[in-house]
């Protein structure tokens, strides 16, 4: 066994290097879901495993294959690291009665766990960003997800493409579920192995098989769409028609499922073509059962989710990288006055909200002044003992054509403030 202690496979640090990239990403985020004025929820990563199994459904991959559950020795309970935040919220909701005075917009943020073969865009701990949108029943509410993530997508600089669906009631699945059964069982000798133990449990996941020698059996199944009732319809036709007016392309993807089987009715992906097998960095849509089916009472419910990662990747790709962001002062000092008094001008700054990398470890002024350059902070802040002694500092541009001047700490952090 190698002595040197690894991260799990498929869990990765997020270094330095990256964190500007995630900082913007975040940022960007918050920003736009306070602009539509959805409020931020946070649950816990533990949960019971049978919310998982009561929500999700039991014949699902993440349920049968990739959750990460182990029993509690305390009290033998059944233990689930989330693998899903939809669950969780709906869970809060219940939990907390949230929804007892009307409708709430929610969203979330963070880790989730899945216990998946990786590669690039799957990993066995990634993250989300979650909107949930609880007591609202219209398909203005499916309309404004599908434009809150288009409006998303320009303001990182990225262009997914849209792909739609609706899975109808109820009772409009249960009709399609007995057609698709039979038409199955009278194919049943193409079926491969996941499809023919997943037949009668949920025969609808056998529609989102990616295995190419099933292909032209999906493309003839029967269609939900001819299945489905005339409100499911309606609903579904109003969405489109928000859509246009929107301004919002689409296309119909009638194999469009979802892996979860709380959906009903609208469903949605956004997916590209620029990260290969990961190809949907955002998806979500109606599930008006499952407050109810979590112990709640009965109400609407509507919401989706992005992968940061694949998202994160696609920037990439397209060539979007956010600038560095450097401490506005890289403060250099040598001597035993003047590294008293750089403590004091450090806090003083920081106090005027300027950011300050205070250098560390002695040194030369000159071997100092080659780690304030490499810092990329603005401007580097020089202090010996002669300047400690009038209780100033030389502050000299980094990045700028400009004159170096000697400043007291009110003129250095107007200079910083107004560059």
């Amino acid at each position: 066994m190698s002595s040197n202690l690894q991260s799990i496979r498929g869990m990765n640090d997020m270094l330095p290097a990256d964190a500007d990239t995630w900082r913007f990403f975040e940022d960007t985020v918050r920003a736009w879901l306070e602009s539509y004025g959805y409020r931020e929820i946070r649950t816990p990563i533990l949960e019971n495993t049978a919310l998982f199994k009561r929500a999700i459904g039991e014949v699902t991959d993440i349920v049968e294959k990739e959750m990460y559950t182990f029993i509690d020795e305390l009290n033998g309970e059944s233990l689930t690291l989330r693998p899903e935040g939809t669950a969780s919220c709906v869970r809060a909701v219940v939990q907390n009665n949230l929804i007892y005075d009307g409708g709430k917009r929610l969203w979330y943020m963070g880790p989730m766990f899945r216990h998946e073969r990786p590669q690039k865009g799957r990993y066995r701990q990634f993250h989300q960003v979650g909107v949930e949108a609880m007591g609202f029943a219209g398909p203005d509410v499916d309309a404004e997800h599908i434009l809150m993530s288009a409006d998303l997508w320009k303001r990182l600089g990225i262009s997914p493409a849209l792909e739609l669906n609706t899975l109808g009631d109820a009772e409009a699945r249960r009709r399609h579920r007995e057609r698709l059964i039979k038409y199955f069982e009278a194919n049943v000798d193409v079926l491969d192995e996941d499809a023919k133990r997943r037949l009668h449990a949920n025969p609808l996941r056998i529609l989102d098989t990616k295995n190419p020698a099933m292909q032209a059996l999906v493309e003839a199944a029967p269609k939900l769409m001819d299945d489905l009732d005339e409100e499911s319809l309606a609903h579904f036709d109003a969405v489109q028609r928000l859509l246009h007016d929107l301004g919002i392309e689409y296309r119909i993807n009638m194999r469009l499922v979802r892996g979860l089987d709380y959906y009903n009715r609208t469903v949605f992906e956004w997916v590209t073509d620029k990260l290969g097998a990961q190809g949907t960095v955002c998806a979500g849509g109606r599930f008006d059962g499952l407050i109810e089916q979590l112990g709640g009472k009965p109400a609407p419910a509507c919401g989706f989710a992005m992968g940061i990662e694949r998202l994160l990747a696609l920037l990439e790709v397209e060539g979007i990288k956010p600038e560095h962001r450097a401490p506005d002062v890289y403060l250099v000092h040598a001597g035993e006055q003047a590294a008293a008094w750089a403590w004091q001008v450090a806090r003083d700054l920081r106090e005027k909200n300027v950011s300050v990398l205070m250098h560390a470890g002695g040194g030369s002024f000159k071997s100092q002044m080659k780690k304030a350059d490499g810092s990329g902070a603005r401007f580097a802040a020089i202090i010996g003992d002669n300047e400690a002694a009038n209780r100033k500092m030389s502050l000299k541009p980094l990045r700028m054509e400009a004159e170096q001047a000697i400043v007291n700490i009110d003129e250095a952090a107007d200079i910083l403030q107004r560059k």
